[in-house]
């Protein structure tokens, strides 16, 4: 294996495969699970599928967002428990809904640089299992009492505080540089560029009817490891958070769930608080061909980008997908296959409506004219993050999964995947088949 510093030529990342848990809506049937087994499985069921001796992985690095305190180094932890030798580095990232796209740019600079030669990256998340504490003066008192030695001391505890202090803390979904819920942000983007109740409602309805479609058809089966939960250890094989009976009837009678009440964001065209994890097996090319893997994509390139949080919170994609397409040196209608991350309808169409805009290209982007238009028919064509799910730390190696799957399905040569995350951040890859 490469040394550590060692210097030379870049060599070229690829896929082998991807795979992930069930997707399952929080408080359900992983409820009882910690990220870590959740993990462990999506590493463990890659070893399975891919064949691969664990002993030549030299890096494993996955994404989470609300760390469990016990497991804080989740990879580790959940490395060890899926059989990976103890002598193999592995390390958590977190940065929001592109913490899985975070380890995988990560392995692949590892691969390129020469520091790695075999890469497992993914990410995992129980929305089940959040860290909810005591508030802060009560918090204040427990540590203190750690240095208490005798019976008044124990008895002054409760002095100087309220009822109120022994309230828990229950963490909300908001940005900590605006204080507004990732929701609110939403419904001020799309009231800002336009993006109607009635575009988000169809945008969502044709998400779960994709998603219930490619259950029919076996294409999420590809993707999805069976799960057996204990203690009764029964099998859970498939995502469970799709409505094939999704309407636009049935979406347009649910109220605003942010912005009451006029906003025009529900949690019918919002995702759902979901458990579950995924992983993906990088290799460098001469590495694959030598160990006889056939790789079924390169990562030909990818973008980070940052914008403010104030007014561009969810807007990643419109501006890392122009950079990557100039750093590979692509137009737009040169990919046949994208999978944006579906935070919220509105979300994804903002996105589109920037990325098709002359003004945005102007202002935004400093271009002469638009990127372009991202068709339909080539978009989350199985369903994406509102019917699928979306566990924080895990949504990036699932659509690069989907997007490598879809290539090849597809016979195409080029696909993207784009997300948002918070703290107006934005990652974009674009891969090539092999």
């Amino acid at each position: 294996m490469p040394r550590s510093g060692s210097k030379t030529t870049s060599r070229r990342p690829v896929v082998i495969d991807g795979c992930r848990t069930p997707f399952l809506r929080s408080g359900t049937q992983f409820q009882n699970l910690r990220s870590y087994d959740l993990a462990r499985m999506a590493i463990k069921g890659l070893l399975h599928r891919s064949g691969i001796d664990a002993g030549l992985i030299d890096r494993v690095i996955f994404g989470t967002v609300v760390q469990n305190m016990s497991t804080s180094n989740v990879a580790r932890d959940a490395a060890l428990a899926a059989g990976i030798p103890a002598t193999t580095p592995a390390w958590t990232v977190t940065m929001a809904c592109v913490s899985a796209n975070q380890a995988i740019t990560s392995a692949a600079e590892l691969i390129r640089n020469s520091e790695a030669d075999i890469v497992i990256a993914g990410g995992t998340e129980s929305l089940s299992d959040i860290p909810i504490r005591y508030r802060k003066r009560f918090r204040h008192k427990l540590i203190a009492a750690q240095k208490y030695k005798s019976i008044r001391d124990y008895l002054s505890f409760f002095r100087g505080l309220r009822l109120s202090d022994l309230l828990p803390e229950i963490p909300e979904i908001a940005e900590f540089s605006t204080g507004r819920t990732m929701g609110e942000d939403c419904d001020r983007l799309a009231a800002r560029i336009g993006v109607s109740r009635e575009e988000q409602d169809e945008y969502a309805v044709r998400s779960h009817l994709n998603a219930a479609r490619a259950i029919e058809q076996g294409v999420l089966a590809e993707e999805t490891l069976p799960a057996r939960i204990p203690p009764k250890f029964q099998t859970i094989d498939r995502d469970n958070g799709i409505r094939p009976d999704s309407t636009i009837e049935k979406l347009s009678s649910l109220k605003p769930a942010f912005v009451k009440p006029h906003g025009t964001l529900t949690a019918g065209n919002s995702s759902f608080l979901t458990d579950g994890a995924a992983a993906v097996l990088l290799m460098a090319e001469e590495t694959a061909n030598k160990l006889g893997f056939t790789a079924k994509a390169a990562i030909r390139g990818y973008a980070w980008s940052a914008q403010d949080p104030q007014e561009e919170l969810l807007l990643g994609p419109a501006y890392a997908i122009p950079k990557v397409l100039d750093s590979t040196g692509l137009k737009l209608q040169d990919i046949p296959v994208f999978e944006l991350h579906e935070a919220f309808a509105a979300q994804v169409l903002a996105n589109l409506k920037c990325l098709d805009s002359d003004t945005f290209a102007r202002e935004n982007l400093g271009r002469k004219k638009r990127v372009g238009e991202i068709p339909m028919d080539r978009l989350n064509i199985h369903g994406g993050s509102l019917s699928i799910g979306h566990p924080f730390g895990a949504t990036g190696a699932r659509l690069l999964t989907t997007t490598v799957n879809r290539m090849l399905r597809e016979d195409a040569d080029l696909g993207l995947t784009a997300s948002c995350a918070a703290g107006a951040i934005g990652n974009a890859i674009v891969l090539e088949r092999i």
